[in-house]
């Protein structure tokens, strides 16, 4: 009886569900189980109600008409859903179009889409869909659209997408999609639209592209793309849109692409491409953009390039073109964006050059043009950048430049221009940079520039201008930088500049300047450095100064400074570099300079100090420049504690009145590449240390008591010196160090700079930026010319790039450093912020908190092996050097070159690699 009732429960429960389901069609079932794999936490298919009969009411779901109607499209686009997109999609059999884009959906793109054969728009773009794109994609053949763009999806396109010959439109940029191109791509013969940039595709660009008839817009930028571009690229007539930046193409441009008569912009910049510009690309009368620069190219501009009559943006900049500008350009009447800079272009800048009304954007720096600068630039009333620095010009600067037009950019500096600085820059208030530095201009800054509210950064250094300091200067709430070093201003240093309050930098060294430091400085809060030297400055040091709080150099060296150094200097935290020498200090040294812990370089040379060298510089891990206490009056001991300055590179204590040993401590001193002793009253043996032992004796003479290598022998046997040769047993990892170091000597270290040159080169902020840029941020759409888009290019820009806005050997030498940390650490040069922001930072930081120890070095590498972390710890020590803030603190290459050579001996590294 009781399993009679328990049936018939069964019965009617079972008959209750089958009615509820019965309620709701089978496709709607189907969209049921698709929801139960999305997560939806803000309720956005709050009506996916499984009581209706159909879902054609449902959010998202379109119906067809008519009694028995089925879901033809499902747009569930921007909904905050996550999860992952069931292989329940698969069974709405009917399905059209698929529209998931915008949410968080993750795992793999479901196979069982390939069971949706009507599906013509299938839009998955903006999740985080991974893995690879599935084989059963191919089965879709009436699929118009297929957009897969920023996602996680991995693996090579299959060959499969080639069945897809309804196929218009095809999107994948933004993911981490490898391997080479399939053929199969050549019977994609209705693509208009192929876009798969900011990849990881290798290989060559399949000659069978050409097989798409129908391409309008090829998008491959930011791959691993390598070998020539195929001349088949020639028979895509109707491509309007060609881009292909930063691969590793080599060889030459293909003349066929002249035939691509449709083409409006052609980007071909940052590769390997060598030769010269094919005349071909003057058939291109539809061209708007061509951007060639970055890349190997070489001979003369072709006068056929004078053909391009809509061009609006010409980019050949970097590159080794050479010969003269061809005045056939002049006849590119739209011409707004022409840059030419880095190259080997000589002779005189055309006239003709003058005649193009609608120029806003010209730059010719880094070349050899010699001539004066043609006048009829001042006339250009749409010129709002005008870069003409490092070459050859002579002559005065057009004097009516900034009259005619609302220019906010000149750089002219690094030439030998002459006369007085224009007047009517400012008139149209609009100049944020004026760098006219390192010529022969006279007489005073004009009035004009002086009141100039717009103006953020003014460089004049090292002309023949005069005058006394510009406090007009100080009303200009934008300006950031003043630099009027090398010049002749003379007078006082007013108090008044105390109201300068949004200078970061202020740089007035090699003047005349004669007055007392007004105290009233301690106002300028956004200080970073200040340099005053080599000037007729007197008195006291205000202890005021030391208020500014955000300083990282100061420099007060070759002035008349007089008596003791505030213990206030301890205040500044950030301070990296310390320039007192060559006053008249004097006074005990403080022992809070013990607390600057930033601190990369000391110099109090030349001055009266006296006293003990306080222990607590013992300190100052971060010290790596320089040390210099020389020609001095002080006294006592040299302290123990030196010896944990193991970056410091330079010691310099000689002409005191020091006493005592030389401490053994300094035997940790293992970066040290100079010392100098000499003319103290030190005795005792010099401590059997190589980097000691191998100075000149020079560096310790006038020292009576001193004895041992490479003085005199003492009474009694000295140690045994250090051993220099080791073996070397590195591998794995541990090798590359030793690698690069020991090829350094021959064609690879060419290799190396080429390599850091194209790869981590800083974005010059003030080359060209869109006024308008696309509308799509994406990585294969083009950003117009060193705009600061290159991906990953933080972290390698020296820090000077900021304000000098030009790129120089001490900035590649920057990036070489960063290159050789990445090698040595095994990380990014982007960190995060909590850790520094950058590479440099981080391992500054960590040798500030732990010391100089293997901890720095890559986890991955043989840290047992002593002679080959001894090795790396020097190679990171050369990196530091050449990643110091400053780049007059940065080596040459070839003295990186030297001092890698000379890492190789001391190691005994490059006998065996």
């Amino acid at each position: 009886m009781v399993s009679y009732y328990l049936f018939t429960a069964y019965v009617i429960v079972g008959a209750f569900l089958v009615g509820t389901l019965e309620g709701l069609n089978t496709e709607g079932q189907y969209l049921l189980q698709i929801r139960e794999s999305l997560v939806d936490n803000f309720n956005n298919l709050g009506n996916w109600n499984s009581s209706d009969s159909t879902p054609c009411g449902w959010i998202g779901v379109n119906c067809t008409q008519g009694s028995n109607p089925v879901v033809y499209s499902l747009d569930l686009h921007s909904k905050n859903l996550s999860g992952y997109l069931s292989p329940a999609i698969g069974k709405l059999a009917h399905l059209t179009c698929l529209d998931v884009s915008f949410n968080d959906l993750t795992r793999k793109i479901p196979k069982e889409i390939g069971n949706c054969s009507g599906l013509e728009f299938l839009l998955l773009n903006d999740n985080k869909f991974e893995d690879q794109i599935p084989k059963e994609i191919g089965r879709l053949t009436f699929l118009q659209s297929l957009n897969l763009c920023n996602n996680k999806i991995s693996g090579p396109f299959p060959t499969e997408i080639g069945n897809l010959s309804s196929l218009t439109e095809l999107i994948a940029y933004s993911n981490n999609i490898s391997g080479s191109l399939p053929a199969s791509l050549e019977n994609l013969k209705k693509l208009k639209v192929f876009r798969a940039g900011q990849n990881l595709i290798s290989g060559s660009l399949p000659p069978e592209i050409s097989g798409c008839q129908g391409l309008k817009w090829l998008g491959l930028a930011e791959n691993w793309l390598s070998g020539e571009i195929p001349k088949e690229i020639g028979m895509l007539k109707n491509l309007s849109y060609l881009n292909l930046v930063v691969n590793l193409l080599s060889g030459t441009i293909p003349a066929e692409l002249g035939n691509c008569t449709s083409l409006e912009t052609v980007a071909l910049y940052n590769n390997n491409l060598e030769g010269p510009i094919p005349i071909e690309l003057g058939n291109l009368m539809a061209l708007q953009k061509l951007y060639l620069y970055r890349n190997n190219l070489n001979g003369t501009i072709p006068r056929e390039i004078g053909n391009l009559s809509r061009a609006v943006e010409i980019d050949f900049s970097e590159n080794y073109f050479k010969g003269q500008i061809p005045i056939e350009l002049a006849k590119i009447t739209g011409l707004q964006l022409l840059y030419l800079f880095s190259n080997q272009f000589t002779g005189v800048i055309p006239d003709e050059l003058t005649s193009l009304k609608n120029l806003s954007k010209l730059d010719l720096s880094i070349n050899e043009f010699n001539g004066s600068i043609p006048i009829g630039f001042q006339y250009l009333t749409n010129l709002i950048k005008f870069q003409l620095f490092s070459n050859s010009l002579d002559g005065s600067i057009p004097q009516g430049l900034g009259v005619y037009s609302s220019i906010w950019l000149v750089d002219l500096s690094d030439n030998s221009l002459s006369g007085r600085i224009p007047r009517h820059l400012c008139q149209n208030s609009n100049l944020s940079f004026l760098n006219l530095g390192s010529n022969q201009l006279t007489g005073n800054i004009p009035t004009g520039i002086l009141n100039c509210k717009t103006l953020m950064q003014l460089r004049l250094v090292g002309n023949k201008l005069r005058g006394s300091f510009p406090l007009s200067l100080c009303q200009l709430v934008n300006l950031s930088a003043v630099e009027l070093d090398q010049n002749e201003f003379s007078g006082p240093i007013p108090p008044e500049i105390g109201t300068c309050r949004t200078l970061q930098r202020l740089h007035l060294s090699y003047n005349r300047f004669t007055s007392e430091l007004p105290r009233e400085i301690s106002n300028l809060s956004l200080l970073v450095t200040f340099n005053v030297s080599s000037n007729f400055l007197f008195g006291k040091i205000p202890p005021e100064i030391f208020s500014c709080t955000e300083l990282q150099r100061l420099d007060l060296s070759h002035n008349n400074f007089v008596d003791a150094l505030p213990d206030e200097v301890g205040k500044l935290s950030q301070l990296e570099l310390l320039k007192l020498s060559e006053n008249n200090l004097s006074g005990t040294i403080p022992v809070s300079l013990g607390k600057l812990l930033r601190l990369t370089e000391l110099q109090m040379g030349g001055n009266s100090f006296s006293g003990s060298i306080p222990p607590e510089l013992g300190t100052l891990s971060s010290l790596q420049i320089a040390l210099n206490l020389s020609y001095n009056n002080l006294s006592g001991k040299i302290p123990e504690e030196l010896g944990s300055l193991d970056l410091l590179e330079f010691l310099l204590l000689n002409n005191n009145n020091l006493s005592g040993k030389i401490p053994d401590s300094l035997l940790n001193l293992s970066s040290l590449l100079g010392c100098n002793f000499s003319f103290n009253e030190l005795s005792g043996s010099i401590p059997p240390f190589v980097q000691i032992q191998k100075m000149d004796s020079s560096s310790f003479m006038g020292n009576k008591g001193l004895c041992g290598a490479p003085l005199k022998p003492c009474n009694k046997a000295s140690p045994p010196p250090l051993p220099q040769d080791r073996e070397e047993n590195s591998n794995g990892l541990g090798k590359i160090v030793a690698i690069i170091s020991a090829a350094i000597g021959g064609v690879s270290l060419i290799l190396i700079i080429v390599i850091i040159y194209f790869m981590a080169r800083p974005i010059d902020t003030v080359a060209p930026k869109q006024d308008k840029p696309f509308s799509s941020s994406v990585s294969d759409i083009y950003f117009s010319p060193k705009e600061g888009f290159v991906a990953g290019s933080y972290g390698y820009i020296a820090p000077e790039y900021a304000y000098t806005m030009k790129v120089t050997e001490k900035c590649d030498i920057y990036s070489y450093g960063v290159v050789l940390l990445e090698l040595l650490t095994g990380r990014t040069p982007v960190q995060p912020l909590d850790q520094g922001g950058d590479l440099v930072t981080w391992v500054r930081n960590y040798i500030h908190n732990h010391s100089l120890s293997p901890g720095v070095l890559d986890a991955r590498l043989d840290l047992q092996d002593e002679c080959s972390v001894s090795h790396m710890i020097t190679v990171l020590k050369i990196a530091l050097l050449c990643t110091s803030m400053s780049p007059f603190d940065r080596p040459t290459m070839r003295e990186v070159v030297l001092m890698l050579k000379e890492s190789n001996k001391q190691e005994g590294v490059g006998r065996n690699t």
